[in-house]
């Protein structure tokens, strides 16, 4: 007894000194590995247990409980059966007898080391573990303590971690699933003793300020929702507890929470147990508790009545649970609906207003996590269970979406109120779906919710708009960008304009008819500020000055740029079939927009002074930028319009396009502000590429683009809108005119004026000498210049035009071949500058994949050569391990080209391939093999792939006749050994640690073998396939790429599938006879559990048993003390 009262005193002194902010990192290496080296001896457990029994320090009991945990989960099969029934008995008492002194966090981590043997030895050798939970439970005195170890475990057993054999986990569900009627009856029993022990109390409560509640509104549930008789009064006042009740009450929550979690619906989930549940989330929207609370002051009462919101914020956590399942018995429906009808009461009662309460203030009163786990309840209820309940008489769904209105439009957060708009968007898509599957009773379904989209529509509108919600819009962030890259403002309004899109879908003519009237009231205060101009020293000065009247104006300009992008984002309907009908209210807004884009252009709002120019001036700039947005979103109905009326409106068609035109061109200036400048850009091209008339180029304004673009003399544009423009410009000449002849299309004056296009933007490009490289700093970097600039044009005007007609695509080829010709011819000379190589073979990798047929063979096969020259092994080190990234990205470049080359199906480049495979194998692979990072592989397997998929008669001779006299599907091999080292390249890959190169080349021999049956080839079936097998599973054993296991399971199958009976008699027991670790009768064991399956569901379901017990068995042998021996 000394020695352990002194060891006892040591290792106080050991952990207080092991935790001291003094101690070195050495000292405490020292302190770890002394106490590690005691952990493993043999019996230190029953110094722990007298540490335990003995101590009042908190490490010292930690250490001692983590040395337990250690012994049961890692070591217990070599712990003497003597040893653990001594464990079973006194860790148990130690546990009754002192868990009301121990720390808490003390007390769960001993009644988890108590669940973990249960886990290990329940029920064979320790037959009351279950037993004992349920006693603590029923004991007054330790219910607490029984839930703990209920949950508890709840958490361990139901799903066990992988340190178990399938087998007992299976074994432990079942036994847990047996207890669960007895758990949910013993839990019901609890919240309701205590429910109804103090509503006694509570029975008759004094009249309260809030008792208008039940006023004149109507009550949903007695009117409505026809609540079953068995359930309580539903006014009937929340009770007050006493502190041990509450948490009795939360842990026998907490413990309903992760029951629910795993258990199926069923029965044993009564509607007792919904009532009970549903009664406590309503102390989460007990407002009068905070009320008593802060007339009452103190701190304690405070505390208490957070207590009493945290039990209704795990109530719905209870509730939300069961929410998410989406797999509903038939016999459970009934108890959902009581569920719902129960909890949308709680929803009344929270979005009523009276007197003295208005709706945003009960929800503000209200906790914020339990307005979260609300929100969450209405989300699961739209997205998973309002198809079922919809149809059902008793349960009113356009109330609960009167009720969802109130509390939507209330949030006290800008969180909440985007939670909510997305449980909106699920209702307008459920609704959107449902309609277009019941066409012949749509007018029923809409008129059912018509007042409802009337009604959100209005809101949601009047919502983004200063003109009526400016306080909530002010404190939107309109600076930070969140992970989707926008503001808090930008998703506020995206949000918001998805669902008047959803509305307007479904209710056109009105949604159309409540935004425009908003629309035209902003435009012609905008249209309206030109008598405001007045000229000034620099130009012209907006002449509104008073502070009242600029505010006035900030809001009006906000809602407008608004309101446009909410007209734009409903083009979409009023094309199609919509268009005919919907034509004029169509027209109405493209020409107020032409007119509103005109005016900001003529008039030059964003180079206007302003008297608070860091307000006003972005403003105009932001409206004028999204008229031309907004005007781009109808180019589709434009185009529709050219087809479909140009005939009778031409002249309106005309005086559209080139109204639109004459409000382009000015802003094409480095004058311009660049939002502005890539807007008018942007329409530009739109209009070019999408309405195409044929009368573009013949338009002044669109003439004096051209001629600014093709001035030398003149400033180039920002990059991002000199490619826009050149695109635009390029597309005008090249693509061709809709409902036109070829005869019509004018190719030979249009191929003329794009090749004088193309020499203009290429003029000093062209000037570059092909075989001197600028030997000056600034003279490489100014030729750098020019070949970033030229080429980024020529590869946009390419990657545009490559999925057109091809007479487009071959003027395209012919008015860039002298610029093609030059970059090839420049290569060489830049192959040691990583930059300017990889935007040549951005603009070559363009060329092949959009033109190559105009290209033409031998010009083709000359780049591929040169490049071929190019890329020595030298070459390729240099750029993969010398350059870094931008080396890396180079060869990507290169082998992406490659990809194109040898997907093409004709005789052209098959004489390159066996080229591209020496480059692959003999001088990329080796290099990149080996290195950790994933640079180069990705690419480089892809063209590995890409040679497979489309080269495969490249390897396998078809010789269908042979084959058919000789009764077999075999085919002649050649270049066998260029095979044998891609497959050796794949199956490396899979050793190696990147999971997106494992995921991919598992993906490209799969989808080989769809194709070409690429496992029953003989050469794979004899020599490969099972050693991929071997390398799978080993990467299932060990854990590497658990993200893949599904994927991993499939491809074990279909390789196994090729020859089932040798995978089961040969290569099987071979695979286990070679895993360490475990011992033949283990062996057999696993041999015998892996059923004879050969269908793929089961035969999957047998590798993850195999994987799993075979590390289950490793964890245990590892475990046994030295000399152990195992029968």
């Amino acid at each position: 007894m000394a020695s352990e009262e002194a060891s006892l005193r040591a290792l106080e002194s050991l952990m207080s000194e092991f935790f001291h902010d003094r101690t070195t990192n050495e000292r405490k290496h020292e302190i770890e590995e002394l106490l590690n080296n005691f952990a493993q001896q043999i019996g230190a457990w029953r110094h722990c247990f007298y540490f335990l029994s003995n101590t009042l320090n908190d490490y010292v009991m930690m250490y001692s409980l983590t040395v337990f945990e250690n012994l049961i989960n890692k070591m217990w099969l070599g712990v003497p059966s003597q040893d653990k029934m001594e464990i079973r008995s006194c860790l148990p008492k130690l546990l009754l007898t002192q868990h009301k002194s121990l720390p808490n966090f003390i007390r769960n981590k001993l009644c988890k080391v108590i669940v973990d043997i249960g886990r290990q030895d329940w029920p064979m050798f320790y037959h009351d573990f279950f037993t004992n939970t349920l006693q603590l439970i029923q004991s007054p005195s330790t219910t607490p303590l029984g839930l703990i170890m209920l949950k508890t475990t709840s958490e361990e057993l139901a799903c066990p971690r992988e340190d178990l054999s399938i087998a007992r986990k299976e074994e432990l569900r079942k036994l847990l699933l047996d207890q669960v009627p007895t758990v949910l009856s013993l839990l019901t029993g609890i919240l309701e003793s205590i429910w109804d022990k103090h509503s006694v109390i509570a029975a008759t409560p004094p009249p309260s300020p809030t008792s208008g509640d039940n006023g004149n509104n109507g009550d949903l549930v007695s009117n409505l929702l026809q609540t079953p008789p068995s359930a309580k009064p539903l006014n009937q006042p929340v009770p007050v507890l006493d502190l041990e009740s509450e948490y009795i009450c939360s842990l026998a929550l907490e413990c309903l929470t992760h029951l629910f979690s795993w258990i199926p619906l069923s029965s044993s989930i009564t509607p007792s147990l919904l009532t009970t549940i549903f009664h406590f989330a309503r102390f989460g929207c007990d407002t009068r508790a905070k009320k008593m609370a802060s007339v009452n002051g103190n701190s304690q009462n405070v505390a208490w009545t957070q207590e009493r919101g945290h039990l209704g914020i795990l109530a719905m956590s209870c509730i939300n649970e069961l929410m998410s399942k989406n797999c509903v018995p038939i016999e459970f429906e009934d108890y959902l609906l009581q569920l719902f009808q129960q909890t949308f009461y709680l929803l009344q009662k929270i979005t009523r207003e009276n007197k003295t309460h208005t709706v945003k203030s009960r929800l503000e009163e209200l906790d914020e996590s339990y307005i979260e786990k609300f929100t969450d309840f209405l989300r699961l209820f739209v997205s998973i269970h309002l198809r079922r309940i919809e149809s059902n008489s008793q349960f009113p769904v356009v109330e609960l979406l009167g009720l969802l209105f109130k509390y939507t439009f209330h949030q006290p957060t800008h969180e909440g109120y985007f939670s909510c708009m997305d449980i909106w968007l699920l209702f307008l898509e459920y609704l959107t779906s449902k309609i277009k599957s019941r066409l012949t009773d749509r007018n029923t379904v809409l008129n059912r919710y018509k007042d409802a989209l009337v009604l959100l529509l209005r809101e949601v509108l009047n919502r983004i708009q200063f003109r009526y919600n400016q306080s909530q819009l002010e404190e939107l962030d309109d600076e930070t960008l969140d992970d989707d890259q926008q503001t808090e403002w930008q998703r506020y309004l995206r949000q918001s304009l998805e669902v008047v899109a959803k509305v307007m879908e479904l209710l056109p003519t009105h949604a159309f008819s409540t935004l425009f009237p908003v629309l035209r009231d902003n435009l012609t205060v905008y249209l309206g500020l030109q008598q405001f101009i007045v000229p000034s020293e620099r130009g012209h000065r907006l002449n509104i000055s008073a502070e009242n009247d600029c505010r006035r104006l900030h809001c009006s300009l906000r809602d407008l740029s608004s309101l446009l992008q909410a007209v734009g984002r409903l083009a979409e309907y009023f094309i199609g079939d919509a268009f005919t009908t919907r034509f004029n209210d169509a027209l109405t807004v493209v020409e107020r927009l032409v007119e509103s884009t005109l005016y900001g252009s003529r008039v030059k709002l964003y180079n206007m002074e302003t008297a608070v120019p860091s307000v006003l001036k972005p403003d105009l700039i932001d409206v004028h930028a999204q008229s031309l947005a907004a005007l781009q979103a109808y180019s589709h109905w434009l185009a529709q319009f050219s087809s479909e009326v140009q005939q009778q409106n031409s002249a309106q068609f005309i005086s559209l396009i080139s109204t639109t035109m004459e409000a382009v061109a000015p802003l094409i200036s480095t004058k311009v502000p660049e939002k502005l400048l890539l807007s008018a850009c942007h329409l530009l091209v739109s209009v070019a590429t999408t309405v195409r008339p044929v009368f573009l180029i013949r338009i002044p304004a669109v003439q004096k683009i051209f001629n600014r673009v093709t001035d030398s003399a003149a400033q180039r544009l920002p990059d991002e809108a000199q490619v826009l423009i050149c695109r635009a410009l390029s597309n005008i000449l090249l693509l061709p005119w809709p409902g036109l002849s070829e005869s019509e299309q004018q190719w030979q004056d249009r191929s003329t004026n794009h090749s004088n296009l193309i020499s203009a933007l290429t003029r000093e490009y062209r000037a570059l000498k092909s075989n001197v490289v600028p030997q000056g700093k600034v003279q490489l970097e100014d030729a750098k210049v020019v070949i970033h600039q030229t080429l980024s044009i020529l590869k946009d005007i390419v990657d545009t035009v490559s999925t057109e007609a091809t007479k487009s695509r071959q003027i395209c080829y012919q008015s860039m071949q002298d610029s093609v010709q030059v970059s090839l011819d420049l290569f060489p000379s830049y192959i040691h500058q990583p930059d300017v190589t990889d935007e040549m073979l951005s603009f070559f990798l363009t060329l092949f994949q959009g033109l190559r047929v105009q290209m033409g063979g031998p010009f083709t096969e000359q780049i591929i050569q040169t490049f071929l020259n190019m890329f020595t092994r030298e070459q390729l080190a240099e750029s993969i391990l010398h350059e870094g990234s931008a080396g890396c990205h180079v060869v990507e470049k290169f082998l992406k080209i490659l990809q194109v080359v040898v997907q093409e199906p004709g005789q052209v480049f098959k004489p390159f391939l066996p080229s591209i495979i020496a480059l692959c194998m003999e001088q990329v692979y080796p290099i990149v093999a080996e290195r950790p990072s994933p640079d180069v592989k990705a690419e480089l397997f892809e063209l590995l792939y890409e040679v497979l998929h489309h080269n495969w008669r490249y390897f396998f001779k078809s010789t269908v006749l042979a084959s058919v006299h000789r009764g077999t599907a075999e085919e002649q091999m050649e270049n066998e050994n260029q095979f044998i080292a891609i497959m050796q390249a794949f199956g490396q890959s899979f050793l190696q640690p990147d999971i997106h190169i494992f995921k991919q080349n598992l993906t490209y021999l799969e989808s080989v073998n769809t194709k070409q049956k690429l496992y029953h080839k003989k050469i794979f079936r004899t020599s490969m396939l099972f050693q991929f097998v071997n390398v799978l599973l080993q990467v299932l054993v060990h854990k590497s790429h658990d993200l893949l296991q599904e994927e991993i399971g499939i491809a074990v199958y279909n390789m196994a599938s090729v020859d089932f009976d040798s995978f089961y008699t040969a290569f099987l027991p071979e695979f286990l006879s070679s895993c360490s670790g475990i011992d033949a009768n283990q062996r057999t064991v696993l041999g015998r559990n892996f059923k004879l399956d050969k269908d793929l569901p089961s035969f999957t379901q047998n590798v993850h048993r195999l994987v799993n017990d075979l590390r289950y068995y490793r964890l245990c042998n590892g475990s046994l003390p030295p000399g152990t021996i195992k029968l």
